[in-house]
């Protein structure tokens, strides 16, 4: 049986844009440390040990893309410099990072257990994350969601 997939074309796929901006290997350990609260070139740099002239790309890249903003700072005696914060799109990354960071904690964690955990502020309780379609109901099999062409989908010509 010939799957249905084979009649569109994938050339507008938005999943390969957007890991055109994320698919770099130290991107989402970028993004991993601004949602961590590390914000400052220097302090990146150090803690993530990314090389200064990939870390610098990453970040003009992650700036250029709109999920990054860079905003003035100074230190006493010290010349201008930027931190980086997110922006609206790159806050709605959020899910992404959590959902990695489960698959990460459930396959690769050390035998001790993961190194993080990320909790709500609210009430302390451990956060992850979830498929729901539309109406409400709870995804929890691949096999449970049929990929059906969007309103962007093109005919695919051979």
């Amino acid at each position: 049986m010939r799957p249905s997939a084979l009649d569109w074309s994938v050339e507008n796929c938005t999943i390969a844009r957007a890991m055109a901006i994320l698919g770099e290997r130290w991107t989402l350990v970028v993004l991993r440390e601004v949602f961590n609260g590390i914000r400052r070139f220097d302090d990146m740099r150090v803690r993530t040990g990314i090389p200064r002239q990939v870390l610098t790309n990453r970040l003009a890249t992650l700036v250029e893309q709109g999920v990054l903003r860079r905003e003035p700072y100074r230190e006493p005696g010290s010349r201008v410099r930027h931190e980086y914060r997110l922006t609206e799109k790159g806050l709605d990354l959020w899910p992404v990072l959590v959902a990695v960071l489960g698959w990460g904690d459930r396959y690769l964690a050390d035998p001790e257990g993961p190194p993080l955990r990320v909790t709500h502020r609210d009430c302390g309780a451990e956060v992850h994350a979830e498929l729901r379609c539309a109406a409400g109901h709870e995804v929890t099999d691949p096999r449970d969601v049929l990929p059906r062409p969007g309103p962007g989908a093109r005919r695919r010509v051979d």
